[in-house]
């Protein structure tokens, strides 16, 4: 007698038994191709050690090996002797540390040296010099705008910064557009002075 479930040799519990596990295996690789494709495409990791970087700083290429972790403040302050922004909350509230990168203030203290990689970075040093000073640092020295000086270059970089967008602002607007920056000797008065004083000469 010819078992009806038996065809050449496969029985019905034996086929569906080889098709589940074939439809599983068949499953299993759709999931795993793109973790393999995404590993492929994963950049190579850089550090725990120094790596050479490239920073654009005040027009100039200055090549400097850091670590990772390094942020762009110390790598300017610690590598590259550009004292001009200050390292005094190390938390991002103060902005003693503000720097212009693409033309937007950053707190330096905040951004890895290379996250800056490939960008325009301007510092203090980059704006004007004792004899060439920028509107802004005229109007610092005419309104007495520090005191200590500590907080005062990352306020005139917060300042060019802020005048580049608001050209003609109202004291409330440059209140609102510096509040980001803290003066511990509360030469706040003159800070304002200064800012529209630089507005009127034609901005930064």
């Amino acid at each position: 007698m010819t078992d009806n479930n038996v065809t050449s040799g496969v029985s019905r519990r034996g086929f569906l038994k080889g098709l589940g596990v074939g439809t599983v295996a068949t499953g299993l690789i759709p999931s795993v191709a793109p973790e393999t494709e995404a590993a492929e495409q994963r950049p190579a990791l850089r550090g725990p050690g120094e790596i050479p970087i490239t920073l654009k700083i005040n027009g100039q290429n200055r090549q400097l090996n850091v670590e990772p972790r390094v942020t762009l403040l110390d790598a300017l302050r610690n590598r590259l002797d550009l004292t001009g922004a200050k390292k005094v909350c190390d938390r991002g509230t103060c902005g003693a540390c503000t720097v212009m990168v693409d033309g937007q203030p950053v707190y330096s203290c905040s951004m890895l040296a290379v996250e800056a990689e490939g960008r325009m970075i301007t510092t203090v040093e980059g704006l004007g010099t004792p004899t060439q000073m920028t509107a802004v640092q005229k109007a610092f020295v005419k309104h007495d705008a520090q005191q200590c000086g500590f907080c005062t270059p990352g306020f005139v970089m917060a300042c060019t910064a802020f005048l580049s967008s608001h050209p003609n602002p109202t004291l409330e607007e440059a209140r609102a557009g510096l509040g980001g920056n803290l003066c511990r000797c509360g030469t706040y008065a003159g800070i304002m002075e200064a800012v529209l004083e630089a507005a009127k000469k034609g901005g930064a």
